[in-house]
């Protein structure tokens, strides 16, 4: 009879595990079983009473039989160590696991051309990969070389076909218009104002021909019969979506496009609410679903209150507008603003909640358990909460990858088979990266994808670990040293979770937000016992909200949440500096190829991820940090000027953009330009260079002066005709006039921009170089041309062709009657 565990004893309280990897090798490559040898052999004499076993020599790990394999192998040897690891590695199942991650650098190439292309060339590459992937099915090396061309190359047409298909109407130039459309969503912002997804119907007063399909407008009061799938009209200003706000940060013309929002506005009065015909089936079910979210949503925010009913909204239905920025702000800096996102998480909490609750009821019915598959019915009730779940949540990126990791899992459930964890990670990143292609290059998926990867595979390899050690029976403890045991091995759990995690996803955040949380790891080990009863309590209030009975779940959830709160704000400002500036995008990619290897191999080959991640974090700091910041309307201009310090042009100046710009250029602190009046002495365009490096903005009669600490003088200029003087002593002249068609600066060491170019390629980074000053600046936009269809509105704004603002005509007065 065969032993129950890798040649372990059978003794009473012996441990056995299987590595669910060792699932995927076949027969040749799988690790014989155990087999029991019998009591006594004729040609084996047993060991007398006086002579001891003798004491087997400890197992060197992986790593050292590595080395000591290399030692004595010659490069030949070597080649077919590699090769037989590599072997091992196909027999085990990883090509399968490496089809997204072929298809999502199909992707990447995609949104990295510098030109759309038209449809017949991925196509053509697509099938000429495929052709000379069946033709070479006898070489198995050239094969799969070409069966990851192939993944790449459809990675590419699927980008192509979602851009097609979406192919979302945007705005071109700003403008007031008479808005009539169906209410697709409400979402209560924190400021006290009403944000509406409208779908546009119809405009008048000018009526657009080129209206966007739909767009999102702000109100500071609806009448409060408004609802998911009423039609508003009202009088709005709308704005074509922006781009970046500097090169190389996130395009929110981009997100635009592929979420289907054409223009963003407000509205000028309040909106009102007209009659209309009924709407389409389709219209009907979603605003149904809207509907139930806002009712959801109210309920919420009336029976908790204050911010935590805002967090508990966003918890249970994915709403989140509501929660304060003060909150937001702290929990990024603290790390835990996973909790509010609905992900694996809470994904799994949901499930699991579910299944025990039918699990533990069932177990009060021992004769009906006993005859029925009840881990199927629970199993079953779960899969359909996750999904209620999912669409009650807004169906965003992290919920549809955890849901469908979570689908594939209880479907093995139901069909009693394993549920394999990296291949339910698999599944679900090419059903993302199939529906949704434009995910791959956001933060949500990078992040979401990178931090489970390592989690699944620091698991993999920890059971793979634990399954070559014999164990022992655990020795019977106290219940104080019971319990004990059980918290310490919790709070490690957690620790380790959140340092792989946050280990995984550090430079994926650094990259998109510039910042770290330091105090993470604390914050998580503080919070996460909380959030796991918050969301017990969530599923469980859920579940009574029908019967009118979840008034006390809700009440426990909101003391919860009040807790959570208060501990991410004592962390938040204890919590140093989190601003790390720019890093390499060459580090980012290194470190997402060592990540890739690091889980995915289960041999010794796992170590080819170690100079992919020593590469990576060496050339972190290989990107240039860019001297001047300039918006992409021409307003807004931004310089380090040394200790700390940004300065800027204006004393209003956008928040998010100066956030942005903040961190990006690791500055704690804004100083806002000084004004002069005309004429005062204190203020002399003659002699600019008096100026000390480092000085801030200097303002009066449309002309701004400031000197970077390299000495570089930049000038902000109203029009043409006041920036000509700055030609004499400016390194860098921004012109805030669409109309200035030429350069007024006949010297070419003068770089000069105005705001028709910063109109058609959005935002500008310039970089002085601090060895000569008698080189011309170098200035990077942040869009390119020819224009990507997200980016095609650009061309049509009333800046990027040379004209001026638009004004109305004033009306003429009436004569006074006499």
């Amino acid at each position: 009879m065969a032993g129950p565990g890798r040649g372990a004893d059978e003794s009473e309280g012996a441990t056995t595990s299987v590595s669910e990897r060792s699932l995927f090798a076949d027969v040749p490559h799988a690790e014989p079983l155990p087999v029991s040898l019998p009591a006594s052999h004729p040609g084996i004499q047993p060991l007398s009473p006086d002579r001891a076993a003798p004491t087997p020599a400890p197992t060197p790990g992986p790593v050292i039989r590595f080395y000591l394999q290399l030692s004595h192998l010659s490069p030949s040897g070597i080649r077919n160590s590699v090769a037989s690891a590599a072997g091992l590695e196909l027999d085990r199942g990883v090509a399968f696991l490496l089809v997204p991650v072929f298809l999502a650098c199909g992707v990447i190439v995609y949104f990295s051309l510098a030109v759309e292309p038209d449809f017949p060339q991925p196509i053509a590459v697509v099938v000429l990969t495929a052709l000379c992937a069946a033709v070479t099915r006898s070489w198995r090396k050239t094969h799969l070389c070409f069966m990851a061309a192939l993944l790449c190359a459809l990675g590419v047409l699927a980008a192509k076909v979602e851009t097609w298909r979406v192919g979302t109407q945007m705005l071109g130039s700003e403008i007031q218009t008479q808005l009539t459309g169906r209410v697709v969503r409400l979402d209560q912002m924190a400021n006290g104002r009403i944000r509406l997804t409208i779908d546009v119907m119809s405009t008048a007063r000018p009526t657009l021909r080129y209206a966007p399909e739909r767009v999102r407008v702000s109100a500071r009061k609806i009448p409060a019969e408004m609802t998911s799938g009423s039609v508003a009209t009202g009088y709005v200003r709308l704005l074509p979506p922006t781009g970046p706000v500097r090169p190389d940060s996130y395009d929110f013309s981009f997100d635009s496009y592929f979420a289907g929002i054409g223009a963003s506005g407000f509205f000028l009065g309040n909106p009102k609410i007209v009659v209309s015909e009924d709407a389409p089936f389709a219209a009907r079910l979603s605003s149904s679903i809207e509907k139930a979210r806002e009712t959801i949503a109210d309920h919420i925010r009336d029976s908790i209150g204050g911010a935590e009913g805002e967090i508990a909204a966003a918890l249970i239905v994915g709403v989140r507008a509501g929660i304060p920025e003060e909150i937001n702000e702290s929990m990024r800096r603290t790390g835990i603003y996973h909790i509010i996102s609905i992900s694996g998480l809470h994904m799994a909490l949901v499930a699991g909640t579910i299944m025990g609750l039918l699990r533990g009821a069932f177990a009060l019915l021992p004769d009906f358990s006993s005859r029925r598959p009840v881990k199927k019915y629970a199993a079953a009730a779960a899969l359909v909460s996750i999904a209620a779940y999912l669409i009650f949540s807004g169906i965003v990126v992290a919920a549809e990858r955890s849901f469908i990791m979570l689908a594939v899992m209880l479907v093995a459930v139901l069909f009693d088979r394993a549920a394999l964890t990296m291949r339910n990670l698999t599944i679900s990143a090419i059903a993302v990266i199939v529906v949704s292609p434009h995910e791959v290059v956001g933060p949500s998926f990078q992040m979401s994808f990178a931090a489970t990867a390592a989690l699944v595979g620091a698991y993999a390899g920890w059971s793979d670990y634990r399954a070559d050690k014999a164990t022992t029976p655990p020795q019977r403890r106290s219940p104080i040293a019971f319990v004990t045991r059980k918290l310490a091995a919790g709070t490690g759990t957690i620790a380790m979770t959140s340092i792989i995690a946050g280990s995984a996803t550090a430079l994926f955040a650094i990259w998109h937000f510039q910042r770290v949380s330091p105090l993470s790891l604390f914050a998580n080990l503080a919070v996460m016992p909380i959030v796991t009863v918050v969301m017990f309590l969530a599923v469980v209030s859920a579940l009574a909200m029908p019967f009118g009975f979840d008034g006390p779940f809700l009440y426990m959830m909101g003391k919860g949440l009040t807790a959570m709160i208060a501990i991410s704000g004592w962390i938040s400002e204890r919590s140093p500096v989190d601003a790390v500036g720019l890093i390499s995008l060459q580090s980012v990619l290194l470190v997402a190829v060592a990540l890739v290897i690091a889980t995915m191999a289960t041999t010794w080959l796992r170590l080819a991820a170690l100079p992919f991640a020593l590469a990576g974090l060496l050339t972190i700091s290989e990107t240039r940090t860019p001297d001047v910041l300039i918006s992409e309307d021409a307003h807004l201009v931004a310089l380090p000027i040394g200790g700390g310090e940004l300065a800027v042009n204006r004393v209003r100046s956008n928040e998010f953009t100066t956030d942005n710009w903040k961190h990006a250029l690791v500055s704690a602190t804004i100083v806002e330009p000084e004004t002069f009046e005309k004429g005062d002495v204190r203020f002399d365009i003659a002699d600019p260079a008096d100026l000390p490096p480092g000085a801030p903005f200097y303002c009066t009669a449309g002309l701004c002066l400031a000197r970077h600490p390299s000495g570089a003088i930049i000038a902000l200029a109203d029009d043409r005709k006041t920036a000509r003087p700055a030609c004499a002593f400016a390194d860098l002249i921004v012109i805030d006039d669409a109309t200035a068609y030429y350069n007024p600066c006949r010297n070419p060491l003068v770089l000069v921009v105005t705001k028709r170019q910063l109109a058609r390629m959005g935002s500008a980074a310039v970089f002085f170089d601090p060895l000569s000053a008698t080189t011309r600046a170098e200035i990077h936009f942040a869009v390119r041309q020819p224009y990507r269809p997200w980016h095609e509105q650009r061309r049509f704004s009333r800046e990027a062709r040379g004209l001026p603002p638009y004004r109305r005509a004033e009306k003429p007065k009436k004569p006074a009657v006499q």
